[in-house]
C-alpha cells in the first residue's frame, strides 16, 4: 500500500507538469493544490509503511528515489518557466547524484540507518529534520507555481501582494537549497571517514 502512494506521488508530478505548461492560468493554479498533494503523499507513505509493517529496504529506496525524481522535476520546471535560476537544479541534482551514489555502496542497511554520527542522524536520517526539508521544499514549490499563476488570473487585484509572495517564494528556495546542502555534506563526510577505517 505505501508502495503504491509513492508511485501516485510520480504520476501526479507529471500532471502538474502538463498543467504548468497550458496557456489557461486557471488550469497553471492547479499545480498549488497539486503540489501540497505530493509532498503530503511523501509523509503519508511513510506513515502507512510503518502502521502496517511494511517498512522494507527496498521501500526506502523507492520512496528516496521517487523523491528525487519528484524534486528534481519540479526545480528543471520552475527553471524552465524562469522563475528561479539554472544553478539551483544543478545543485540538487548533482548533491543527489553524490549521495544516492554513497548510499548505494551500502546494500546491506537502509539509506537513513548507514548515519553513525549523532550530528549524521540527526541533520540526515533524523524525523524532524527530514519532516522539516521536505516541509521546506513542499511550501517553496507550492509558493513558486503560485507566484506563477496567480498573475493571470487576477492582475491587477494581486499586484500590491505580488512583490511581498514573490519575496516568501525566494526565502523558501534558498532555504531548501541551504537545508540540502546541510543535510548532503553529513552523508559525504560518514562515507569518507568509514572509507578510510575500512582501507586503511
Amino acid at each position: 500500500m505505501a508502495n503504491t502512494v509513492t508511485i501516485i506521488r510520480l504520476f501526479l508530478v507529471f500532471v502538474l507538469v502538463a498543467l504548468s505548461y497550458r496557456d489557461q492560468p486557471w488550469l497553471r493554479l492547479m499545480c498549488f493544490p497539486l503540489v501540497i498533494v505530493i509532498f503530503l503523499g511523501d509523509a503519508i507513505d511513510g506513515y502507512v509503511a510503518r502502521k502496517l509493517n511494511e517498512s522494507s529496504q527496498f521501500g526506502a529506496i523507492l520512496d528516496i528515489t521517487i523523491d528525487r525524481i519528484v524534486e528534481n522535476v519540479l526545480w528543471i520546471v520552475l527553471a524552465d518557466h524562469k522563475m528561479i535560476p539554472i544553478w539551483i537544479p544543478i545543485l540538487f541534482i548533482t548533491r543527489g547524484f553524490l549521495v544516492d551514489s554513497v548510499r548505494s555502496t551500502s546494500r546491506s542497511q537502509t539509506p537513513f540507518s548507514m548515519m553513525n554520527s549523532r550530528v549524521g542522524k540527526f541533520l540526515v536520517a533524523g524525523r524532524l529534520m527530514r519532516g522539516f526539508y521536505g516541509a521546506t521544499k513542499g511550501a517553496a514549490f507550492s509558493t513558486m507555481f503560485l507566484v506563477y499563476a496567480l498573475p493571470g488570473i487576477m492582475p491587477g487585484y494581486l499586484k500590491p501582494w505580488q512583490y511581498i509572495l514573490e519575496i516568501a517564494a525566494y526565502i523558501l528556495v534558498f532555504l531548501a537549497v541551504l537545508l540540502c546542502l546541510i543535510r548532503g555534506i553529513p552523508v559525504l563526510i560518514e562515507f569518507h571517514l568509514n572509507f578510510r577505517r575500512n582501507n586503511p
